[in-house]
């Protein structure tokens, strides 16, 4: 079996959400699913995969290995992010292809299962703060245990309008405290709070946060810091002890290694559709186990990235929750009529070939978009940029 083709299509659905999904197909007839993180860079990622199917193309693609080691250091200058989310989508879909062609769950290929299914949690965002108590409200009463939304913008809207948008970090601090007292009284002490900085806030602004909601007792406080430079999650483990997940932009196991080592965060984010697929994914998965560090895998994306990422959890021991924004099969279902199965907050793959999920081809190849452009960004009231 080799692989003989891969298509792209960076598609949009009927809610205008952009994916950029690929499906390689084998001269057996076999294909599989991947998924590329960041859509909005989609131009780049297209020429990345043109770049590196010159290197898949003709292969076995049981060579998942040999390839991603190719793929990510072929070039002698190791993989950048762009790179990094093509490598995602053609490792996912290889493994995809190798679990078909042995007729069994992908989880089972990954050495799974160890759970059978996967507790999750939606997005439960709010333009104020009773549209925010009445969304935890709504996902409490439909099964989910957990409920998440991110730090508040600051300029009369909880959540991004446009690119005049302000979050200033001190009125933002204040915002949020209040955001989380007031939903921990409204859901209770049993439902979990995943609380979302979205690397809005530097240091100092992060430890006061973190210390203030301390008594609310958050599930995590979710990527409080920029990504560029992990050793800042020294000063942060420093001087709180409420739990930190981080990781969701890093594109590789090695920004990874230092936190794990240190244990500088108590939650590795992994996104399966940047770090580099299946492949990478389960070797920093495999080092946060033995610093007993749970993974709470990215999943912002679509149906693909969230079966590659349940897939992931069912076969592996140290699993704290999945991001799971809306239930899977209430959303894209033109594009995606198989999709993975979700009941009572509870996510898993079922016990078929593969992943789980197929696209439609002809409705994809009729939505395809170009999905490059810019994602949000904010401005503090001095007209400074900071992140979205």
């Amino acid at each position: 079996m080799k692989v003989s083709e891969i298509k792209k299509f960076p598609i949009q659905d009927n809610e205008g959400k952009n994916y950029y999904v690929i499906k390689i197909e084998t001269d057996s007839g076999i294909y599989g699913l991947g998924e590329a993180g960041i859509p909005a860079w989609g131009g780049a990622i297209s020429k990345a995969i043109d770049h590196l199917s010159e290197t898949v193309i003709g292969q076995d693609p049981f060579s998942t290995e040999k390839l991603w080691q190719r793929m990510f250091r072929g070039g002698f200058f190791p993989a950048d992010k762009v790179y990094s989310c093509a490598i995602s989508a053609i490792d996912i879909a290889l493994w995809d292809i190798k679990a078909k062609y042995l007729n069994m769950p992908l989880y089972k290929l990954l050495g799974g299962p160890v759970r059978d299914k996967v507790v999750c949690y939606p997005h439960a965002q709010g333009n104020s703060m009773s549209e925010l108590i009445d969304n935890c409200n709504k996902h409490v009463d439909e099964g989910w245990k957990f409920v998440r939304w991110h730090q508040p913008e600051t300029s009369g809207s909880f959540t991004y309008k446009d690119n005049q948008n302000i979050l200033e970090p001190v009125e933002s601090i204040a915002l949020a405290e209040e955001q989380i007292a007031t939903i921990r009284e409204t859901v209770g002490p049993n439902i979990q709070i995943c609380f979302d900085i979205h690397t809005r806030l530097d240091t100092a602004h992060a430890i006061t946060l973190c210390r203030a909601v301390e008594k609310y007792r958050p599930y995590f406080m979710e990527d409080p810091l920029r990504s560029e430079n992990p050793s800042s999650y020294r000063k942060l483990s420093q001087h709180v002890s409420i739990p930190i997940a981080a990781g969701e932009q890093w594109s590789s196991k090695w920004p990874f290694r230092e936190v794990i080592e240190e244990e500088l965060i108590s939650y590795a984010r992994i996104d399966l559709c940047i770090v580099g697929g299946f492949t990478e994914a389960l070797k920093v998965t495999h080092s946060a186990e033995t610093h007993y560090i749970d993974i709470v895998p990215h999943n912002p994306l679509g149906p693909v990235s969230a079966a590659a990422c349940v897939a992931l959890c069912m076969a592996s021991t140290n699993v704290g929750v999945q991001e799971m924004p809306k239930k899977p099969g209430t959303y894209a279902t033109n594009l995606f009529p198989k999709q993975i199965q979700w009941e009572d907050g509870y996510a898993w793959c079922p016990d078929e070939p593969g992943m789980g999920v197929d696209i439609d081809e002809d409705v994809a190849r009729s939505s395809i978009v170009d999905t490059t452009g810019w994602l949000p960004q904010l401005r503090r009231n001095d007209g400074s940029f900071t992140n979205w």
